[in-house]
């Protein structure tokens, strides 16, 4: 018998690959010491069921139209093998994903429905269920996943969900796995093949940690889902194998579940979060330079002109395409640093803001 065949082999497998994960976060004392508060909890364990709904909903949206449009496609490419259309699917659906997830970091409008995801405070499994609905609406790796079933191809379909379940739940759990490899460096030539390929959880959380001032984080980078191919291929790529000690927002607003998950329908109640009706994002250029004795330390200088703790990033680069530069200050000294973002030497001042007199 094949077991692709089953009836909701998927549904199966991926509550199996859920209950393993979080078994192993439960014996490592995750729950324990977890920064989640009830707003999170509640987020999060409706957020699974969205994500269930959304995919039902776009898997009976395909067929509809489909057999109303093109009903000739219908199981159309149902003769091909396995080892042609797994591939097929699976990595056109994880480069479509990675683009998505980038553009969530580069365009406002998407961004505020995945900020939910970097709101988390702490990693755990149930992180990834953490987006508005709108986001899951939209992911178009969702939507391709129901048209490759669609057209015959649903044991391709299956079978690449559950590899990318075990990839996605394992780079999300606080149990790191590839701790283990690093530390062991007779293992480095099979460690270093995986995560060239697959996302590891160093790699993911690199994703995750709160500010790139730590030396570990890019919160605006290691955008991969499944592959870590697409992020070194495109240029955003982070390799550490370390783990970020802070994880979450730098202007964190702790909005309530509703707002996360239901935006735009349901605004935040604080005018300051960027989920709130009244909140609009303005640049804070000055005219100056910030002339001020620096501490030894790694800083990150806002590039976007947005943060409100100028010349300092504050995150509100999110939504632009625009990152902070981290520099060094390596012993205590006055600086000049740019405000005006005019300068040609960032991060300091190269007397740029004097043209604005002019």
């Amino acid at each position: 018998m094949n077991w692709l065949n089953i009836p909701n082999i998927d549904v199966y497998a991926v509550v199996a690959i859920l209950v393993f994960f979080a078994a192993l976060e439960v014996i490592h004392g995750h729950y324990h010491e977890t920064h989640r508060n009830k707003h999170d909890w509640t987020l999060e364990l409706i957020g699974f069921f969205v994500v269930a709904a959304t995919k039902t909903m776009q898997v009976l949206a395909v067929v509809w139209i489909g057999d109303a449009l093109l009903p000739a496609y219908s199981n159309v490419l149902s003769s091909w093998s396995i080892w042609l259309a797994l591939p097929f699917y699976l990595l056109i659906d994880d480069v479509s994903q990675y683009w998505y997830h980038r553009f969530a970091h580069e365009y406002e409008w998407l961004w505020k429905h995945h900020r939910v995801h970097h709101a988390a405070k702490d990693m755990g499994i149930l992180v990834s269920y953490r987006n508005s609905w709108v986001y899951y609406m939209l992911m178009p790796n969702l939507w391709w996943g129901a048209i490759c079933t669609y057209l015959g191809l649903a044991p391709a379909v299956i079978l690449g969900l559950i590899i990318k379940q075990v990839v996605v739940t394992s780079s999300h759990s606080t149990w790191t796995w590839d701790r283990f490899w690093y530390r062991h460096k007779w293992l480095n030539p099979i460690t270093t093949a995986v995560e060239r390929i697959f996302v590891t959880p160093a790699f993911h959380y690199s994703h995750h940690g709160r500010s790139m001032a730590d030396n570990i984080s890019d919160p605006n980078g290691n955008f991969g889902n499944t592959f870590s191919l697409w992020d070194q291929l495109f240029g955003t790529a982070k390799f550490t194998r370390q783990y970020p000690a802070e994880f979450g927002l730098q202007e964190d607003t702790d909005d309530p579940w509703y707002a996360h998950l239901l935006y735009p329908f349901m605004k935040a109640p604080k005018a300051e979060s960027e989920l709130s009706k009244t909140f609009k994002k303005e640049k804070q250029t000055g005219t100056e330079p910030y002339r001020e004795v620096l501490q030894p330390g790694t800083y990150l200088y806002c590039q976007c002109g947005y943060s409100k703790d100028q010349p300092f990033c504050n995150g509100y680069h999110n939504g632009t395409k625009i990152k902070p530069m981290k520099f060094e200050v390596k012993s205590e000294r006055r600086v000049s640093l740019c405000t005006c973002k005019l300068t040609k030497t960032p991060p300091y001042c190269d007397d740029s803001h004097l043209s604005l007199r002019s």
